[in-house]
């Protein structure tokens, strides 16, 4: 896959970006925003963790109060549809706020939401480190 458009960031992250567990936190409060933003509800945990060049981002309990209503009536591929088509309009948004809270350009974007439990991950794949951090 292509560069998904968030520049060209091959070293380490700067001083002025957070790292760790703040960097963590930073990118989970950052997805649950957007997906607020782009569904009119976030999901009410969300976790991130970090392997290699690797960030993904875990949620839970992330549809709306029609959406489940929608699960038990037997719409479910409906609404893994509709999830779809808004994981395919905030890619832009959800890349380019992990490139900046990083520091780093991203690779690729995944991202997938499971019925029942409710839960949808969102991956994406930042482009390697430049050796020697420079």
């Amino acid at each position: 896959m292509r560069a998904v458009g968030t520049g060209h960031h091959h070293a380490a992250p700067a001083p002025d970006h957070p790292s760790g567990g703040p960097l963590q936190a930073a990118i989970a409060n950052a997805v649950v925003r957007i997906v607020a933003d782009y569904t009119g509800r976030g999901p009410t945990r969300a976790r991130t963790t970090m392997a290699g060049d690797w960030v993904i981002v875990a949620l839970e309990d992330t549809l709306t109060k029609g959406e489940r209503r929608l699960v038990e009536l037997g719409r479910g591929e409906f609404v893994r549809e509709t999830r779809r088509t808004f994981q395919t309009a905030m890619r832009d948004d959800l890349v380019r706020e992990v490139a900046a809270l990083t520091g780093r350009g991203a690779i690729a974007f995944f991202s997938d939401n499971h019925l029942e439990p409710d839960m949808a991950l969102e991956a994406i794949l930042l482009e390697p480190e430049a050796a020697g951090g420079g």
